[in-house]
């Protein structure tokens, strides 16, 4: 049998806390194997269990999830530690902070726990996580306030058409929505992705998505 997918979960909120763990621990595929209510602690757990995902809340005591997230997570850290964050719709800036700081991907806290089970699953295989409408609403619009004002040297290794997959996955496209825009097969669009974050030196979608709202690349 398939090793359970370990999961830390990381709220200051007693009430949603116990209720991930309740949710996540009733599947047969996922197991909480540590909870804790303050960032400190979140990366302390994170760094002696080395769990698959930790699902992050963002506002918490001691240390942020941001900050938790960065050092978990970040461009600097050897090892990463995938995590999930949740959030509320309130809070855009942080939101974008966190994808910064590494996250790969989030959620809204009133979202189906359908939603948080399949997130968990989705980061856990090694794939961004990101919702369309809330990628637009929440990092399109933060990222438009804090936006350079000249593109990143980086972008003009793009081609064209790598360009145009760019904005796409931008505005929230999957795989098989972006060929079907384009007319080209879904191979190809994953050949055009994977080119993409090797220029830009990014990690995975989420990243893509927030270094083409913070350099232009589309408009929020």
């Amino acid at each position: 049998m398939t090793a359970p997918i370990r999961v830390l979960v990381c709220d200051d909120q007693v009430l949603i806390r116990t209720g991930f763990v309740t949710i996540i621990d009733a599947q047969p595929d996922l197991e909480v194997v540590g909870e804790c209510e303050d960032g400190r602690a979140a990366v302390d757990l994170a760094l002696a269990l080395r769990p698959d995902v930790v699902v992050m809340d963002v506002r918490m005591p001691v240390l942020d999830g941001i900050e938790a997230t960065r050092r978990l997570a970040g461009a600097a850290v050897p090892d990463p530690v995938k995590v999930l964050v949740v959030t509320t719709f309130n809070l855009d800036e942080y939101v974008y902070e966190a994808l910064r700081a590494g996250a790969s991907g989030f959620l809204l806290k009133d979202a189906p726990a359908t939603h948080l089970l399949q997130g968990i699953r989705t980061v856990a295989a090694g794939a961004a996580l990101l919702d369309p409408d809330v990628t637009r609403q929440l990092v399109g619009r933060y990222a438009a306030r804090i936006r350079p004002a000249g593109p990143s040297p980086a972008g003009g290794a793009l081609t064209p058409r790598e360009l145009e997959v760019l904005r796409l996955i931008a505005e929230g496209l999957s795989n098989r929505e972006i060929a079907d825009r384009l007319v080209i097969s879904q191979e190809t669009v994953k050949t055009y992705v994977s080119r993409i974050l090797a220029k830009l030196g990014l990690r995975d979608r989420v990243q893509a998505v927030v270094y083409a709202y913070r350099h232009g690349v589309v408009s929020a």
